[in-house]
């Protein structure tokens, strides 16, 4: 019996294409070129996804977490419930939490499976309660501290119209807690993924569950941009995988036929060995909705396990030219016009494309602008300079655009989109010792294998040296702020957001902060920042990304 999955994972709420080179997907060509394109829009997925599922009698679609959570505006201003519905109308039916489903913390995650008004903000739509969503949350390996009991479902069984049936295992890292700020996770606790796998492919297996499958919130390391259609195997099984979803795969329970993966934002079709030497396809369809991976095998007419060799799986690009289908654009046409005053307003104005999230460079110019914009929000609190970890620049700005804006002008929408977070920030004393250690430990650690390069607000200048290993890489004579040498006995006002500030990421130096002030957000020092700095007249010029200088 065939049976076809579409998967997606880390949509973040990108129900429009996302401009820029965040939004683009790559592909190599019969020739060894690589070619990008601008990809994504949940009108265009719809679209694509309705005829993937023609002829298909048995078509399920799942999700490996982060579907909301990091989101733009038209999206995270009514916390996320317009992805739900989205999703809902895609014919979602199964997905993992990811880190970000956390964002906001547990019970918020509970409210939006189980349905209900924010506690706080009301209803998104008045006298029109949310409902919760219509397909499960999966969470296997997260539980409250003390307990044993899953906050969410640790499994979910589909039965195909002709009684075979289907489990699917969803869990999220274990490493969970380095992404996700400390105070909103603080009742709650991630465990290891391989035994919890193992302990759920037993229970399926006793209730006569052969067919299986782990939808996991967890990917490789990043490693630059990979072609959406690159062939994982070419250099032997699994050769084009990273750690740490490939350990991962490795030990997960035989019984497990699929994997489906997400959290590192890169596309892959991967074949990686079970515990008994057996082929298994791994597979990650990018993020932002750019791509989904279009899945398909057979089941056996005996024993209703997954036949492994009829496995066959591939990437599947959303090009934005595609024909949006005509109820999921009035869907997001809906929710768009519930915000479309806040979105449409003007808060600044660019001379040229600011890269951020779709660079790859270690110095972005969207990161120095976001860096220089937190530490003059926090000049108040003494501030000298600012610290921002990549991962929290969510797109680029772009020069042309978006809509009938005009060129180089800056909307709400498009600033919230790249720092979305609403995170307060957290000015704190470093010594330099502490500051210096701070910038190794994104050479190191949990840092090593994928250095995280802090972007810098104008008064910081430090160097890097990647021919060499872990923390040597960074130069510590080279550290500077306001063009003096960092002296290990003196003290400094450092700003990080939240996240970094109670060590996310790896950087657990700022973790000994001390005489802490926190005040404003990310989002709001970007905005006051083009307010304050740019106009029509005088647009904000691109920073020269010339506050790390890198050897290789």
């Amino acid at each position: 019996m065939p049976v076809q999955f579409l998967a997606l994972n880390d949509l973040h709420g990108n129900l429009e294409p996302v401009d820029g080179p965040a939004g683009a997907v790559t592909r190599r060509t019969g020739t060894g070129e690589l070619v990008s394109s601008q990809a994504g829009g949940a009108a265009q997925l719809a679209t694509l996804v309705k005829r993937a599922r023609e002829g298909q009698e048995n078509s399920l679609t799942v999700g490996a977490g982060d579907i909301i959570g990091g989101s733009p505006l038209l999206s995270a201003n009514f916390h996320d419930e317009p992805t739900v519905d989205a999703m809902e109308q895609l014919g979602l039916d199964v997905t993992s939490v990811g880190n970000h489903e956390f964002d906001e913390g547990p019970d918020e995650l509970l409210r939006m499976d189980r349905g209900g008004c924010h506690p706080e903000d009301g209803c998104a739509v008045s006298g029109k309660p949310y409902d919760g969503a219509r397909f499960p949350y999966l969470a296997a390996n997260v539980t409250r501290k003390g307990s044993e009991k899953p906050l969410l479902p640790p499994y979910w069984i589909k039965k195909l119209p002709g009684g075979e049936r289907i489990g699917f295992i969803g869990l999220i890292t274990r490493h969970a807690p380095d992404s996700i700020s400390a105070s909103r996770i603080k009742d709650v606790e991630f465990h290891d993924e391989a035994s919890t796998i193992a302990r759920y492919a037993k229970e399926l297996s006793d209730q006569g569950v052969k067919a299986q499958a782990v939808l996991i919130h967890e990917g490789g390391a990043h490693s630059g941009v990979k072609p959406y259609n690159e062939d994982c195997d070419a250099q032997g099984p699994g050769a084009g995988l990273d750690e740490p979803i490939k350990g991962i795969a490795r030990k997960t329970a035989p019984e497990v036929d699929l994997i489906i993966s997400g959290h590192s934002h890169e596309p892959y079709v991967c074949s990686v060995p079970d515990p008994e030497g057996r082929p298994r396809i791994v597979t990650q369809a990018a993020s932002f909705g750019r791509t989904f991976t279009d899945v398909r095998f057979d089941l056996d007419p005996r024993t209703h396990d997954v036949l492994r060799d009829s496995v066959r799986a591939v990437n599947r690009p959303v090009d934005t030219a595609t024909p949006q289908d005509p109820d999921m654009s009035r869907l997001v046409r809906t929710w768009r016009e519930r915000s479309a005053d806040l979105e449409k307003k003007p808060v600044g104005y660019i001379s040229g494309d600011l890269p951020g999230r779709g660079s790859t460079a270690p110095e972005r110019p969207l990161g120095d602008l976001i860096a220089d914009a937190q530490a003059e929000a926090t000049r108040g609190d003494r501030a000298q300079l600012a610290l921002v970890q990549p991962g929290s620049i969510r797109a680029d700005l772009t020069y042309k655009a978006s809509g009938e804006e005009g060129d180089g002008v800056v909307t709400y929408a498009e600033a919230f989109r790249t720092a979305p977070f609403e995170t307060p920030l957290v000015t704190m004393t470093l010594t330099g010792e502490q500051l210096v250690s701070a910038l190794k430990q994104g050479f190191s650690g949990a840092n090593a294998a994928s250095p995280r390069f802090l972007q810098p607000s104008d008064a910081l200048r430090y160097a890097v040296d990647l021919r060499r290993n872990g923390a040597d890489r960074l130069l510590a004579d080279s550290v500077r702020v306001a063009g003096r040498p960092v002296a290990d006995d003196s003290t400094y006002r450092v700003t990080v957001n939240e996240f970094l500030s109670d060590g996310g990421d790896g950087f657990v130096a700022f973790k000994d902060g001390t005489d802490r002030d926190s005040g404003s957000t990310d989002t709001a020092s970007l905005v006051d920042h083009l307010q304050n700095h740019t106009s029509p007249s005088k647009p904000l010029a691109p920073p020269a990304a010339d506050r790390i200088t890198v050897q290789d």
